[in-house]
């Protein structure tokens, strides 16, 4: 077992997210020194051993009172139960011998379970943090300070982009993408802050599986719902939630320590319970707001005259098509498919030609899903299927398509795939045109999810000046006929 197995373990056993901050504030302390530190710290993992998953150890509130603060350390390490992981706040990250160094000085010196390291060195630069399994290391990724946004904002180039087209990723994101590689041996994982939900956000869609450390819920601003909504895993886990002065300087530490385990596991509870509710999603938040303005401003979508396939004369006309000619738009795409699909139970996705294909590749590629497509027309050759991939009657499948106007198409392709012997309950697209698709597919049993409906697209064009209200007031009459 790895560092998150165990981790995960524990969490299971004493059901609790909980990670309480041992910050020995000097203004907290009876007596500014080591043993005074020391003792702080003691009576806060007393009374809170039972409920904390883990505690994090900030190294600088040691370090200033030099040796004596560096043997005080040691000594508040080796007293905490050996079955709590402690994770050093220590944010090493350096070169060759001199991580290797660090690595020894915080594991084995110190005895720290896990402990937090910088990324921008790059991987050499962390490789002797990670080579012991049984040792987590959480990788800075976006920060809960309020100067994060200097560096860790910054759009950098991925490795899938032309260099024309750089600055379309930010780098936490990056970040986020090199760490999924990077945990190879189950123990590595992110610090991400509570108080950019969106980024949050962001990284879990990137990042699906990896435990995320969180601080800043309290003190620091950020709101402990908004952070559980966008962070948790799948499966209602996946997180740490620190809370350092918000248990410490409460006049009762152990019953702060028990409210705030409660309040999370209650955050958990309403996130679990409203997954199946969240179809579509209702409402544009600030990422799927530069998303939106980003299939403006990219041309794909269109207003003016337009007859679509139904033969409807319609005063817009959207082309998800061009999203191949912006590979940093499809990614961002990809992005939010895939945070939609976490939320689904299915065996692979059948992606609709053709809009859908690189839609579809993208996902998969990013989500780790296998991908299927029903062919348009019957293949008069070779094998002669049409369903292309590698499937087995019996799998579910969920239908994943750029847009839902009649929904006629859909059922078209779900009849195909039927007949091949597979489940189909859902469709997933990234615009609902609101033309009667839901509504549709729904009296044939299946359910329409979708990233956006054309409505909420129309108001948050509006709101950026994008779209005249005229424009907008169009686009309204036509989907009321």
């Amino acid at each position: 077992m790895g560092f998150f197995s165990k981790l995960e373990a524990r969490s299971i056993e004493i059901d609790s997210l909980l990670c309480v901050g041992l910050d020995p504030h000097p203004e907290d302390l009876d007596r500014p020194n080591a043993s005074a530190a020391l003792e702080f710290c003691k009576r806060l993992v007393e009374s809170t051993a039972d409920v904390a998953l883990a505690y994090k150890v900030n190294t600088a509130f040691f370090e200033l009172y030099g040796g004596e603060g560096w043997n005080a350390l040691g000594d508040l390490i080796r007293s905490i139960p050996l079955e709590v992981p402690v994770i050093v706040d220590a944010k090493r990250g350096d070169i060759a011998s001199t991580a290797a160094a660090y690595a020894k000085s915080l594991f084995q010196t110190l005895g720290a379970t896990a402990m937090t390291a910088s990324p921008y060195m790059g991987s050499d630069a962390l490789a002797p943090f990670l080579e012991d399994s049984d040792r987590g290391v959480f990788i800075l990724c976006k920060t809960s300070n309020p100067g994060a946004s200097d560096i860790q904002d910054l759009e950098v180039a991925h490795a899938n982009f032309e260099p024309v087209l750089a600055g379309r990723l930010k780098l936490f994101e990056q970040v986020a993408l090199k760490v999924v590689e990077w945990n190879t041996r189950d123990n590595v994982g992110l610090v991400v802050g509570a108080t950019k939900p969106d980024a949050l956000l962001s990284v879990r869609g990137l990042a699906p599986d990896l435990w995320l450390l969180t601080p800043g819920v309290g003190v620091q601003g950020g709101d402990l719902a908004a952070a559980l909504n966008s962070g948790l895993r799948e499966d209602g886990s996946g997180m740490l939630i620190t809370i350092s002065r918000g248990i410490s300087r409460a006049q009762d530490a152990r019953q702060a320590a028990l409210n705030f385990r409660e309040a999370i596991n209650e955050g958990r509870l309403r996130y679990l319970e409203s997954k199946p509710a969240a179809v579509p999603v209702k409402g544009v938040s600030s990422g799927l707001a530069d998303l939106a303005r980003s299939l403006h401003e990219t041309g794909c979508i269109k207003f003016g005259e337009f007859t679509l396939k139904s033969g409807l004369i319609s005063p817009i006309y959207i082309d998800l098509r061009l999203l191949v000619g912006h590979p940093w738009l499809l990614d961002r795409v990809a992005v939010v498919y895939v945070q939609m699909l976490q939320s689904m139970r299915f065996d692979r996705l059948a992606a609709l030609p053709y809009a859908a294909l690189p839609i579809g590749t993208a996902v998969c590629l990013k989500g780790g899903w296998p991908l299927i497509y029903p062919r348009k027309e019957m293949k008069e050759y070779g094998t002669r299927v049409q369903i292309e991939g590698v499937f087995q009657p019996g799998e579910r499948v969920v239908v994943l398509d750029d847009l839902a106007t009649t929904g006629g198409t859909k059922m078209e392709a779900i009849k195909k795939l039927r007949s091949a012997g597979l489940i189909v309950e859902d469709v997933v697209v990234l615009i609902d045109r609101q033309s009667g698709a839901a509504e549709a597919l729904s009296r044939e049993g299946y359910r329409l999810r979708s990233i956006f409906t054309l409505g909420e697209l129309l108001r948050e064009w509006e709101e950026q000046g994008l779209v005249s209200p005229q424009q907008v007031q169009q686009v309204q009459e036509f989907l009321l006929k």
